[in-house]
């Protein structure tokens, strides 16, 4: 029952990602290349650097100090229909999502998990699910959700602004 269950899942991830403009979102976030002040609620600040590598394919965001001496990366790239984030965590496991929403009117995008790595099974806590929603082209916001044992243990909103030359 559990394994059909994730199939189900898998299967409801896979279809909702393919009913959005991946690749409008791809280009969305494509156009946050730069750098990055984020302020997060739970009080510490960091400064991502937001880079689109191997040839236009994959985006990578570097993250800095959010987790004093360590730095995180999150990846996201399409994959056919759909738009993929892989999230190297310094909780040691990589999360992937997969986008299940987007509205470009209003700014925001929806990426749940699919899977990951370094993950005995999704019940060891993860990052596993993340909204952003785009205010402007120097301004965004995400939400990121921990996920153990069957619940989300937390929310975290992070504001960012575009650090501009001089700045």
């Amino acid at each position: 029952m559990r394994k059909a269950l994730g199939v189900l899942l898998l299967f409801c991830a896979a279809n909702a990602s393919a009913a959005i403009d991946s690749r409008a979102l791809f280009e969305r976030i494509k156009s946050l290349e730069g750098e990055w002040r984020g302020k997060s609620t739970k009080g510490w600040e960091d400064t991502v650097r937001v880079r689109v590598i191997a040839g236009g394919s994959v985006v990578m965001f570097t993250s800095f100090d959010a987790h004093p001496g360590e730095t995180m990366v999150t990846m996201v790239s399409l994959d056919g229909n759909r738009l993929l984030l892989t999230h190297y965590c310094v909780a040691k496991n990589q999360p992937r999502l997969v986008a299940t929403s987007y509205d470009p009117n209003g700014g925001n995008a929806t990426f749940e998990y699919l899977d990951g790595t370094g993950l005995s099974s999704r019940d060891k806590g993860h990052m596993d699910k993340v909204v952003m929603t785009f205010a402007d082209s120097d301004r965004y916001r995400s939400r990121w959700t921990w996920y153990q044992n069957g619940t989300e243990r937390w929310m975290e909103d992070i504001e960012y602004n575009r650090i501009k030359a001089g700045t």
